[in-house]
């Protein structure tokens, strides 16, 4: 065996049994390179939302409605707090996701691609008209008293879809574009996130809202006094959010609220980790030929361990732990609650009719109408401009991978329908819409997109992380 490819069963831990770890490993390794391939968080979303299309309208779909209602909840002497397994996915859950959302838009605004604003003008304004362009026209197809609250349901893209719908692309699509629909989507996602703040929260109670303002002031001042142990703010983040859903304003935004205002900056960063990490390494082998003794080596392990963990941002090191629980765990759960919709038991007439045409032409027409047409007007006016890859025809395949909107959509949904006939007409425009989005996106990507070479090989390590966390 060479030395490029060392004989694996020397680095296992010495109480396995070499046998069973290669086995373990072998086994593995298919699904390590799964979660590797840029798609792999859009395939799971599919996935997710097949198996809950099939369950929900299979001999066990009674099954299906009944595990999502099923109560859950905890009792401490007098208190009691319960709810269902759904309302723990949506209301609980989807706050991690709003959170990661949070600090992807700080980290965009602070060093991202939303940082200058000639990077940021053209999908600033592309974001603007694909969220506008489909709530007008959800307006003038859906827009009765019964069914106008839903005009916010087909204003949001859904990235991983997306990213997996250009990676389908291949070679055709150049990074610029990668690059654009990753900033027109973190645009898209704070117009979303605007949209349920100020339309698609309750009447608001103060006194609960005061106590969440309370302990937001607690998480700034812990930011202030420089504690930087993460779980230190654990306590007052949820109260936050304990206090943001008792106002009625729906708790992702605490998720937001919490990630916008996490660090940015590293207290040592790449450079001063470097520096510093080699003194412990060096106290250790600066005791030769005597070998350091345990102690030595937590105490070096301690320091090296707190280095590591100012190396990068707060805002950066959470990113990096939290996107595969979003992108793996807590979107495909999200899909698998939500995109149960029993078809023959949805009545697609009246309002109905109304609410899965408006929310399919939205996403479908709406969002490559906006897209081009704010981008169009931008240009000409010189508020913006394309890059040097990016044509009309890049724009129009932009614009139908923008209408697969189904994460947020669905999300979006949930708070726009109380009425249950309503609701499931809702996401099944939704789940409609995002499939002929994505055929339309690659159908127009294979006609109109020439191939581009290395060019447009991949993402760079950066997209990608971003497009998984999202």
């Amino acid at each position: 065996m060479s030395a490029a490819s060392p004989d694996r069963s020397r680095s296992i831990p010495p109480e396995a049994w070499p046998p069973l770890a290669r086995l373990a490993d072998a086994a593995s390794r298919p699904v390590q390179r799964f979660f590797q391939v840029e798609a792999a968080s859009g395939i799971l979303l599919l996935a997710a939302a097949a198996v809950a299309l099939v369950w929900a309208n299979s001999a066990w779909g009674d099954s299906y409605r009944a595990l999502w209602h099923t109560p859950i909840g905890i009792r401490i002497g007098a208190f009691e707090f319960g709810r269902s397994l759904e309302w723990i996915v949506n209301d609980g859950l989807m706050v991690i996701f709003f959170f990661v959302v949070g600090l992807e838009i700080r980290r965009e605004i602070h060093q991202g691609e939303l940082s200058e604003w000639r990077r940021a003008a053209l999908p600033l304004v592309a974001a603007v008209g694909g969220m506008i362009a489909p709530a007008m026209l959800y307006m003038s197809t859906a827009g009765g008293r019964e069914t106008h609250s839903g005009w916010g349901v087909p204003m949001a893209t859904d990235i991983a879809f997306a990213i997996g719908v250009l990676t389908l692309l291949g070679r055709r699509v150049q990074p610029a574009l990668r690059v654009l629909l990753l900033a027109l989507a973190v645009i898209d996602d704070l117009g979303a996130i605007l949209v349920i703040a100020l339309f698609y929260s309750a009447g608001v109670s103060l006194g609960p809202l005061a106590v969440a303002a309370a302990a937001f002031v607690i998480i700034l001042a812990l930011r202030g006094l420089g504690v930087r142990n993460k779980l230190a703010y654990f306590a007052p983040a949820l109260v936050v959010w304990a206090g943001v859903y008792g106002s009625g304003v729906h708790p992702a935004i605490a998720g937001v609220a919490i990630g916008f205002i996490t660090p940015v900056r590293a207290w040592l960063g790449p450079t001063g980790f470097v520096k510093r990490v080699r003194a412990p390494i060096d106290s250790l082998t600066e005791r030769e030929p005597n070998p350091p003794s345990t102690h030595d080596v937590s105490v070096a392990l301690d320091r090296v361990s707190r280095m590591r963990r100012e190396a990068l941002s707060p805002a950066e090191s959470l990113i990096h732990q939290l996107h595969p629980w979003v992108a793996f765990g807590i979107m495909p759960v999200f899909a698998l609650a939500n995109a149960g919709v029993k078809v023959d038991a949805v009545s697609l007439e009246g309002s109905a009719l109304h609410v899965a045409l408006g929310v399919t032409v939205g996403l479908v027409v709406g969002k490559p109408v906006g897209v081009l047409i704010a981008s169009a007007v931008a240009v000409r006016l010189r508020l913006a401009s394309l890059p040097a890859s990016i044509g009309h025809r890049e724009l129009l395949v932009l614009g139908c991978v923008a209408g697969v909107g189904f994460t947020m959509a669905l999300f979006v949904a949930q708070l726009a329908f109380l009425e249950p006939k309503l609701l499931a007409a809702a996401k099944l425009g939704v789940l409609a819409a995002s499939a002929c989005a994505a055929c339309a996106a690659l159908a127009l990507g294979r006609t109109l997109l020439k191939p581009g070479g290395a060019r447009g090989a991949a993402l760079s390590e950066d997209e990608a992380e971003c497009s998984t966390a999202k």
